[in-house]
């Protein structure tokens, strides 16, 4: 087994996971195969005191990513104009690394510039240094999808793969939950997409619907008609934003982490439902879609669209000044992942940025 594991971390960095291509979907199991596609996921189903809602059961998505996952093959033609504060006219995007299968999703930003990618296939997450240069940072997440930072350190990775859970890395290594109500994560139907935590240990996650994993891992459904993708806090903690389809809900934080008052935050335009997103120091709000990064004020007016070559499906600012834009684009197609980076006015924040 460990000797799987690390072969499997070495491909991710060059090549494609030639162990997990050769067996059909639905024949498979283990780490690198996602829950509902997991050949003993209905197995694991049949344990459930509450069953996924019907159409929830085997579904999942494409692997796990939103909207943009399914936009047509790139590169695509593309022209960057301003929009005051956040970018200049005339920038291009500058494609940073490449990688062959499902892994590059749910992006963070490091302390030293560089951004950390959960790798879906390889079960693994691997920091991206600001000269463009790779290395393992954790191995053997069993199909880890995302991770989150909060204002404390700790750090977080969803796992996609049967038995799915949150864990966190650090400031220790353990598994944070995999239970919601005495069932197993997989019983909401469909795989852990996005995550981020809150500085009084609890993690808020996206499944469907918004669900939040408070201090002592005791889950809580949060919402009504949601079709949630990303998630992020505010710098301050006390609004909590997530994709809902071509829309962005918004949320009030209570002092122990519950939520109310939804109300829709902004939306989106130009075609395809938000996927992850991010935010910067002035409190704009990034988030990815198949035409690119739609960008939206403290106050939720939508200010303009930074195009991308392809589509895209995780953000995050981070480089030595905090003032490069990187997002992860999907080709279902070619089953490749690209990191890409931009350079902006509008600066992300230097603490947590997730």
């Amino acid at each position: 087994m460990r000797k799987t594991r690390i072969l499997a971390i070495i491909i991710g960095l060059g090549a494609t996971t030639a162990a997990f291509c050769q067996a059909p979907a639905g024949q498979r199991t283990g780490p690198g195969v996602q829950s509902p596609q997991d050949a003993k996921y209905a197995d694991l189903i049949k344990t459930c005191k509450v069953p996924p809602p019907a159409g929830r059961g085997g579904g999942g998505g494409a692997k796990g990513k939103g909207p943009a996952a399914a936009a047509a093959p790139g590169p695509r033609d593309y022209k960057i104009t301003e929009i005051p504060g956040v970018i200049s006219a005339g920038q291009m995007w500058k494609e940073v690394w490449q990688v062959d299968g499902n892994n590059a999703d749910g992006i963070i930003a490091t302390k030293d510039g560089g951004i950390l990618i959960a790798q879906n296939d390889n079960s693994a997450v691997i920091k991206l240094d600001k000269n463009g240069k790779t290395s393992v940072a954790y191995s053997g997440t069993n199909t880890g999808g995302s991770v989150a930072m909060s204002s404390k350190g700790a750090l977080f990775v969803n796992n996609r793969g049967l038995n799915q859970s949150i864990d966190q890395l650090v400031p220790m290594r353990k598994m944070f939950v995999n239970k919601i109500s005495g069932d197993p994560l997989d019983c909401i139907g469909g795989v852990l997409n996005d995550l981020t935590a809150d500085s009084k240990g609890g993690v808020y996650f996206t499944m469907g619907g918004l669900y939040y994993a408070d201090p002592k891992g005791e889950v809580h459904k949060y919402g009504e008609n949601l079709n949630t993708n990303g998630i992020v806090l505010s710098a301050d903690e006390k609004r909590l934003f997530v994709t809902n389809g071509t829309t962005v809900a918004v949320f009030d934080v209570q002092k122990d982490g519950s939520l109310t008052n939804q109300r829709e935050f902004g939306k989106l335009e130009g075609g395809g439902g938000g996927d992850g997103s991010t935010f910067d120091t002035a409190g704009r709000l990034y988030v990815t879609t198949n035409p690119g990064i739609q960008v939206l004020s403290p106050e939720g007016k939508y200010l303009g669209l930074i195009p991308t070559p392809r589509g895209v499906i995780s953000v995050a600012f981070s480089g030595p000044d905090r003032k490069t834009l990187y997002a992860v684009s999907r080709d279902n197609a070619q089953n490749k992942d690209w990191i890409i980076a931009i350079q902006t006015i509008a600066q992300g924040p230097k603490g947590r940025g997730k």
